[in-house]
């Protein structure tokens, strides 16, 4: 049960389009319930020619201490905010604005971060294993420089367009000592297989990448989060692969979100029992 809330509550939204299927709010006002924090996340939806005459009206919002961002406005927020946190200049993107109280919005994004927070959380350590992403779009971008981060020996990145996958293997290079290469789907030989691609959203979607090169050695994550295991999770469970779907880093980049809007405590209280 949600708090009741005050003529103080501290106000967070949640903006993209469309938004049916946005989990946060959710998520958050949970936590905020159960820690009693005076907060509430709610979602807006905004549509990506509205963009601007929202910010300008929100900015007038002195309660609003917070904005979560998803599809379009990603790259867009860019240009919105006052300040780029490390992350959001490293990868071009922002999924959490924190308004401070002297009117400055702070970009950040923790995609990537929060599916290695997520991986970590479940077991899965990066520390000197061989990764194959599958995606070099706005996540696997961001994924690929917190899998190098997180101390992966070697880091093979796949993309149907090899152009992407290769600027993206050069710019996590120079970050590092990962080895990182643009290279085929194929696990062969890896440890560790993440999908950051769209595939297996929808039933007939084809797999992306050939189930048959997958061994009950592999760990299999696939960032999509839905009520049923992917194709891709079902047929690497049957050859005894652990697997994770999306949720754990759902979980990941709320907490570390939480933290950068200045919930410390809610993030250390469920950085270990979540």
């Amino acid at each position: 049960m949600h708090p009741l809330i005050t003529g103080s509550t501290r106000i967070y939204g949640l903006i993209g389009d469309p938004l049916k299927s946005a989990k946060s709010p959710m998520l958050l006002n949970r936590l905020f319930a159960e820690a009693q924090a005076d907060a509430v996340c709610i979602p807006l939806e905004v549509g990506p020619q509205s963009l601007a005459d929202f910010v300008k009206g929100v900015r007038t919002v002195r309660n609003l201490a917070g904005l979560l961002v998803t599809m379009p406005h990603k790259q867009a927020m860019l240009d919105v905010v006052d300040v780029l946190h490390p992350t959001a200049r490293q990868i071009g993107a922002i999924n959490v604005v924190r308004c401070d109280k002297d009117g400055r919005w702070e970009g950040a994004v923790f995609d990537g971060l929060g599916c290695v927070l997520g991986m970590q959380r479940h077991g899965v350590s990066l520390l000197g294993k061989s990764v194959l992403l599958v995606g070099a779009g706005g996540s696997g971008r961001a994924i690929a420089f917190a899998v190098a981060a997180a101390g992966a020996r070697s880091l093979i990145i796949s993309d149907l367009d090899p152009n992407r996958a290769a600027d993206l293997a050069h710019c996590v290079a120079q970050e590092g000592s990962c080895e990182v290469h643009a290279g085929l789907p194929d696990p062969t030989g890896h440890d560790i297989l993440i999908n950051a691609t769209p595939l297996g959203m929808n039933p007939d979607d084809p797999m992306p990448i050939k189930a048959d090169q997958l061994n009950s050695a592999m760990v299999v994550v696939d960032i999509i989060t839905r009520p049923e295991p992917t194709a891709l999770l079902l047929e690497a469970q049957s050859r005894g692969c652990k697997t994770l779907d999306g949720q754990p880093m759902h979980v990941g980049q709320a907490l570390l979100a939480l933290s950068f809007l200045g919930f410390e405590d809610i993030e250390r209280r469920y950085s270990t029992g979540l």
